[in-house]
């Protein structure tokens, strides 16, 4: 299952989403999370020190080797630098899955035990503990003084981008990604990618303008949305966001101890959040898993080649000096299927497997 949460610069998406992402390893459902806003803070939301999840490798820096192996054999892509963020897989493309071990996950993603170094009850430090909760993390990396004048956030999404369009995800494992705050992700495709987008609103006018921008850009691509109100400290903010957003608002989320702890650097065990939370991540997890009944995979690599013909033409085209119309495999549909006859084709080994941090 895919994911995504967004909101404006504020809102509480990082935050929400790495409590997801707790919810579901303390679930014992594999996960892998992505860092893909432009302010990297999920790694410090999921307890990674500061020079940690600094030192995460970024996606964008192995995009090349990232492009070589998705290509695999396809013989409608001439080369890897032909590749651009929406190229499509198509027959001989080598697909990504959530549970495996490959060369992607081997160069970028790195697993996080998410209970190292709680505290017990607020005052006995549990030093070593690994726990059984893991996840897999990936970020896209940070802008630096190179990218300034030069590069755009979108450039850095591009290997997000690629890994989702050949992912092809069972119902009981989730990708989580915590996107770019506000509607950037519309210049893009990747909208369109999710299984299920939890959009985070505070009850404020400018909570809620995302919202807006969000559903009218998605009801043309069948996008399921679902807003988390977030802050919310009273029945009159409840009544504002149900004014405003109707039946999209699925939840809302108040204050929390744990969450102020979690930021100061001292998380309490995860099974001390508190259950009005606990609740609201497990509406989440239903909503999420509900949608999987409604997947289309046809409609997913409609929009995939959609997508890829409108950048190929605006853009791609020009800068790789190639046909990229040319890529899409118009007999390719992507999906259980494909995933099967995928696990029988010979793979190449990792380099390494995927490391803690």
């Amino acid at each position: 299952m895919k994911i995504a949460f967004v909101g404006k610069g504020g809102s509480g998406k990082t935050t929400l989403s790495s409590l997801f992402i707790r919810h579901l390893a303390a679930s014992r459902v594999p996960v892998v999370a992505i860092d893909a806003d432009i302010n990297q803070h999920l790694g410090p939301a999921l307890g990674l020190a500061e020079d940690d999840a600094a030192a995460l490798p970024a996606l964008g820096a192995h995009l090349p080797e990232i492009k070589e192996y998705l290509r695999g054999a396809n013989p409608r892509i001439a080369s890897a630098e032909t590749m651009i963020k929406t190229t499509p897989p198509g027959h001989g493309s080598r697909l990504l899955r959530l549970v495996e071990d490959n060369p992607v996950y081997a160069a970028c993603a790195r697993t996080v035990h998410l209970d190292r170094g709680h505290r017990d009850d607020g005052d006995t430090e549990s030093a070593g503990n690994t726990g059984g909760d893991t996840a897999r993390l990936m970020v896209t990396g940070p802008f630096n003084e190179s990218d300034l004048g030069v590069a755009c956030y979108h450039s850095k999404v591009g290997a997000v981008e690629l890994c989702l369009n050949h992912l092809v995800d069972g119902r009981d494992e989730y990708l989580v990604v915590d996107m770019t705050a506000g509607s950037d992700s519309f210049a893009s495709g990747m909208f369109t990618r999710f299984d299920m987008t939890f959009l985070v609103a505070e009850p404020t006018r400018k909570g809620v303008a995302v919202y807006r921008q969000y559903k009218e850009y998605a009801r043309d691509f069948g996008v399921d949305l679902a807003v988390v109100g977030n802050k919310v400290r009273d029945a009159d903010d409840l009544a504002f966001l149900r004014a405003e957003v109707g039946d999209d608002l699925l939840v809302t989320v108040g204050h929390s101890d744990w969450v102020r702890a979690m930021e100061k650097g001292r998380p309490p065990r995860f099974a001390r959040l508190e259950e009005d939370n606990r609740r609201a991540l497990r509406t989440l997890h239903e909503r999420a898993d509900a949608t999987y009944e409604r997947r289309d995979w046809a409609r997913y690599t409609q929009q995939m080649v959609h997508f890829h013909l409108k950048n190929a033409e605006s853009w791609g085209n020009a800068k790789t000096g190639a046909d990229l119309a040319a890529q899409v495999d118009p007999d390719f549909v992507l999906g259980e299927r494909e995933r099967e006859q995928h696990e029988q084709l010979p793979r190449p080994a990792a380099a390494a497997s995927a490391q803690p941090a």
